[in-house]
C-alpha cells in the first residue's frame, strides 16, 4: 500500500485545530464541561448508557484503553455508586457492568450539561452555517474512521429536506429486487415518511440518515407509541454498502436515543424473509413476541412483530 507524504503545515494545522476544538468544547478543564466528571469517567457512563449492559473487556478494547486504568476508573465510579457489577450467569469470573439508578440519574445531568454547551456553540451561526458545521464534522468522522473500513466508510446524521423521497426510493427498488413485493409497498413506505415528517416530535423522535462518500445508503426512524413505548420505523441500508457496519451502527444510534429518553421498550415490525435484518435484531437482544401468515404486497408472508425492553 502506498504511503502518503505528510506535509509539515499540514501537520501544524491539524495540531492547530486540536488546540482551538478542544478549547472550544473544554475537554481540558478538571471536569468536562465544567461538570463533576473528568472526561474518561464521562465517557464511560456515555458508553454504559448507550449500551445498557457491556463487560471492561469490551470497554477496552472498543475504547483502546490500557486494561489496568480502565479498572481503576470502573472502581472508583462503583465506589461512588454510579456503576453496578453483576456476576456473568454463564461465568461467573466475569462481571457485566451497567449504570446504577444514581448513575442514570447523573448522566442524565451530564447529557443536558452537554446538550446545552453545545447548542451555545451552534446558536451564533446561521441555520446554513449550522448544517455546513455538522457536516463537515461528519467528513472528518469519516475520513478519520480505521483504514480497514475506508473503502465503505459511512457517515450518520439527522434527516433534512429530500431525504425521505430517498428513503421511500430505496424501499420501492430494493424490496421488489429482493423479496417479489409488489409498488403497494412502496405506498406503505410512502404513507410511513409522510406521517413520520406531519407528526414530528423531536423531543421523542429521531431520524438517522447514512451516507457513503455523501450518497444516500439507508435510513432508521424512531416514533413514539406513547411515554413507554417506542418504534423503530424505516430501517434499510442500500445493498452496495450492506457489509460495512452501517445496520449495526444505525440500530445503536436509535436504541441509544431511546434509552436516552427514557422508554422502557422499542417495537419493530418484519417479517420471515428478512434473514438478516432479523438476526441483527436477534443480536441486540430483541425478541419474537408475535407472528401471522398473510399475503401482502402481492406475496405470501409471515408478518412479525418484535420487542426489546430497554
Amino acid at each position: 500500500m502506498a504511503t502518503t507524504k505528510l506535509h509539515a503545515d499540514r501537520v501544524e494545522a491539524v495540531r492547530a485545530f486540536n488546540r482551538f476544538y478542544t478549547g472550544q468544547i473544554g475537554v481540558l478543564r478538571e471536569g468536562l464541561l465544567d461538570s463533576k466528571f473528568p472526561l474518561m469517567e464521562a465517557r464511560i457512563m456515555y458508553e454504559l448508557d448507550a449500551r445498557g449492559e457491556t463487560t471492561a473487556r469490551e470497554l477496552s478494547r472498543d475504547l483502546g484503553l490500557d486494561p489496568g486504568y480502565l479498572s481503576r476508573v470502573l472502581n472508583g465510579l462503583s465506589a461512588r455508586g454510579l456503576v453496578e457489577k453483576t456476576p456473568a450467569a454463564n461465568d461467573r469470573r466475569k462481571n457485566i457492568l451497567s449504570l446504577s439508578p444514581a448513575g442514570r440519574e447523573e448522566f442524565t445531568v451530564l447529557e443536558e450539561i452537554s446538550r446545552t454547551a453545545n447548542g451555545k456553540l451552534l446558536a451564533p451561526l446561521s441555520d446554513g452555517d449550522q448544517l455546513r458545521l455538522v457536516e463537515a464534522m461528519a467528513r472528518i468522522h469519516s475520513l478519520l474512521s480505521p483504514g480497514d473500513r475506508r473503502g465503505k466508510a459511512f457517515v450518520l446524521r439527522p434527516h433534512r429536506p429530500g431525504d425521505m423521497g430517498d428513503v421511500i426510493a430505496l424501499h420501492g427498488r430494493l424490496y421488489p429486487e429482493m423479496f417479489g413485493w409488489d409498488e403497494t409497498f412502496e405506498a406503505l413506505v410512502a404513507t410511513i415518511a409522510a406521517d413520520f415528517i406531519r407528526n414530528f416530535d423531536p423531543e421523542w423522535e429521531c431520524s438517522w440518515i447514512a451516507e457513503v462518500d455523501g450518497e444516500f445508503a439507508g435510513s432508521a426512524f424512531v416514533v413514539k407509541v406513547d411515554a413507554q413505548i417506542s418504534k423503530l420505523r424505516l430501517m434499510i441500508v442500500d445493498g452496495k454498502a450492506q457489509g460495512s457496519g452501517i445496520a449495526r451502527a444505525l440500530l445503536d444510534e436509535c436504541l441509544r436515543f431511546a434509552r436516552r429518553k427514557g422508554y422502557g421498550k422499542m417495537t419493530l415490525w418484519t417479517n420471515d424473509v428478512q434473514t438478516a435484518a432479523r438476526a441483527l435484531y436477534a443480536s441486540a437482544g430483541f425478541v419474537m413476541v408475535h407472528a401471522e401468515p398473510g399475503h401482502d404486497f402481492g406475496v405470501d408472508l409471515v408478518a412479525e412483530t418484535w420487542e426489546l425492553k430497554l
